[in-house]
């Protein structure tokens, strides 16, 4: 899967510029123009890493900063960008907790290997799979929602992990249940499976009633539909 950059910055050109040139070596971009912005997309694409215009209309590029810090979201990256050149200010910035400084103008190549160095120092702390502000991140075995923590149980997050790992395809009882229980001794009834899909469904959908992530496909089984 590629890793997502979120990149702020509120001129049009140099933010499809930015853009152009990541997708070129095969990262997925998502954008924002402004602070406010900024925010929600965030929180709907958990990127790995965020390229960061520091003079930005609406939330400033150093208050969206605090505002992802305070998220505890130390696994994000982020670079800022800047057209303050002198030493005092690099240092401020880094001092603040970026992962890198770049000053403006700068070279799309330039700011591509930038971005690479960062992403191979800090990469592995950002495995997760996004899907639609749902967010799993296996290694650390934490779930979020948009802003909120999502506690599970071994079984709802191993049935959710299999599920982000194989959107839009249909899966039978049987197929869920030789996931979940592999070394099962005894058969498992295909309710157990409803059961933990009843209980996932609790606490990611908006509307049980109506679920619209984990769908049933009525004789075949479910289906996990990115939103």
């Amino acid at each position: 899967m590629k890793q997502r950059i979120l990149v702020v910055e509120d001129d049009d050109m140099i933010r499809r510029l930015i853009k152009i040139n990541l997708e070129k070596h095969h990262y997925d971009v998502v954008e924002a123009a402004d602070g406010e912005e900024a925010k929600q997309v965030f929180l709907n694409t958990h990127p790995c890493l965020v390229i960061l215009d520091l003079m930005l209309p609406k939330v400033s590029g150093e208050a969206f900063f605090q505002w992802v810090r305070a998220q505890e979201r130390n696994e994000v990256s982020v670079i800022m960008l800047s057209a303050k050149s002198r030493t005092s200010d690099k240092i401020e910035g880094l001092k603040m907790g970026a992962d890198d400084y770049i000053t403006k103008p700068f070279e799309p190549e330039e700011l591509v290997a930038h971005v690479e160095a960062v992403l191979r120092r800090t990469g592995q702390f950002c495995q997760k799979i996004v899907h639609g502000g749902l967010c799993i991140k296996p290694r650390k075995g934490e779930v979020q929602l948009y802003d909120a923590d999502i506690p599970l149980t071994k079984h709802e997050f191993n049935l959710l992990y299999f599920f982000m790992q194989h959107p839009n395809v249909i899966h039978d009882r049987e197929t869920l249940i030789s996931h979940l229980y592999p070394n099962a001794e005894t058969s498992v009834m295909d309710r157990t499976v409803d059961a933990h899909i009843k209980k996932l469904r609790e606490k990611i959908e908006e509307d049980t009633s109506n679920p619209q992530r984990i769908q049933t496909v009525r004789g075949m089984g479910y289906k996990f539909v990115t939103q």
